[in-house]
């Protein structure tokens, strides 16, 4: 099985076939505003994360 098939989320593979044939517009008429939504709070959670969570982390001696 090949890692990028193992990366893959089920529900998104609909929506990745319709981006490739029809584009953002299509993926638009299909899913909705739900898909931005979620494409929106998956990088808010995980930058928030990154960018604060981890620094503030190491700030306060949790790593170290």
């Amino acid at each position: 099985m090949k890692i990028k098939k193992l990366l893959r989320v089920k529900f998104l593979e609909e929506y990745i076939a319709v981006f490739k044939e029809d584009g953002f517009k299509g993926v638009l008429r299909k899913g909705g505003w739900k898909i931005l939504f979620y494409f929106f709070m998956f990088y808010l959670i995980r930058d928030s994360i990154l960018y604060i969570l981890i620094p503030y982390l190491v700030v306060k001696g949790f790593f170290f």
